[in-house]
């Protein structure tokens, strides 16, 4: 049976559809008013404006306080880079350094004589069997006394290597690791480590000496002079004060010295005499000189600024 339901072109109902559709007459997001005002950002700066990248905060410089001998009183303030006084505690570099220094220590000079080198007769001792006791060669045998030593110790070289840049890192860390603990004692260098006393007798200078050293709690330290003081140097050196502290000069210290004992009381020229000899790994803009040259620059212009706003 047909069916009475009337068709419609496919084409007239697409038509009908698109004409049903309802126009949209606002976005769905809600509109916000365009500023009318003139925008408050300055403009970029130009070319000449542009200033230096400001200064890294990881090397700003330090201040070392100065003192007075024997009395530690403060006296002033010294500034250095921070790539000489504020590096971080690295144990592993600090270790290959103590090590270089030991083994470069060793003398070795020890030497024993194998038997080849044993003076005495080639004979047999005893017969080879027969006398039921262990069989011997000459009397050169290291099994007897007076025979010659096996596998015994020759002079040889015991020295190792280290990069001179390594070995400089070393030195800095290990003042900066005193400089934190607080056991780092400057000295001013207008008078220095001296304590020559007219007329005093060695044994009064040796008294005297060992007193400072408990009044200001300096026992078992390091002093560290730019040229030899003979005060200290000799009241240190004589017979039972070896154990209260040392006096060294400044060209015989390494960083086994720097880290062992109680404080290390340095001159402020002996001071810089190590940093500018153990700054090989820095950059010739980063080393002492450069820096003190830039910042006593600095403070001549801070102020001539000062007195010309006064």
């Amino acid at each position: 049976m047909a069916s009475k339901r009337a068709f419609v072109p496919a084409k007239h109902l697409f038509t009908n559809f698109s004409a049903q559709q309802p126009t949209l007459t606002r976005s769905m997001a809600t509109e916000a008013p365009l500023p009318t005002g003139t925008s408050t950002l300055s403009p970029p700066p130009s070319s000449s404006t542009i200033h230096q990248p400001p200064p890294n905060p990881f090397r700003q410089p330090t201040q070392c306080t100065l003192y007075t001998f024997p009395t530690l009183e403060p006296t002033g303030f010294a500034t250095y880079p921070s790539t000489h006084l504020l590096l971080p505690t690295r144990k592993d570099i600090l270790h290959k350094a103590i090590t270089f220094e030991g083994d470069n220590a060793r003398s070795g000079t020890a030497s024993t004589k194998w038997r080849s080198e044993v003076h005495g007769s080639g004979r047999k001792i005893r017969p080879q069997k027969g006398s039921g006791k262990a069989r011997l060669g000459d009397k050169k045998s290291p099994m007897l006394r007076g025979g010659g030593v096996a596998f015994g110790p020759k002079p040889r070289d015991f020295g190792t290597d280290l990069p001179k840049k390594m070995y400089d890192l070393a030195f800095r860390t290990a003042l900066s690791h005193r400089y934190k603990k607080g056991e780092l004692i400057v000295v001013d260098d207008s008078q220095g480590l001296g304590l020559e006393i007219a007329g005093v007798h060695e044994n009064s200078m040796e008294r005297y000496v060992r007193d400072v050293l408990g009044w200001n709690g300096l026992e078992r330290s390091l002093f560290v002079s730019r040229e030899r003081r003979d005060g200290l140097f000799t009241a240190l050196e004589a017979d039972g004060m070896q154990n209260k502290a040392r006096a060294m000069e400044v060209e015989w210290v390494d960083v086994k010295d720097l880290l062992a004992g109680g404080r290390v009381v340095v001159e402020k020229s002996a001071l810089e005499a190590l940093f500018r000899e153990h700054e090989e790994d820095l950059a010739p803009k980063d080393r002492l000189r450069p820096f003190l040259r830039s910042w006593s620059q600095g403070e001549m212009l801070k102020a001539v600024a000062a007195e010309t706003r006064a």
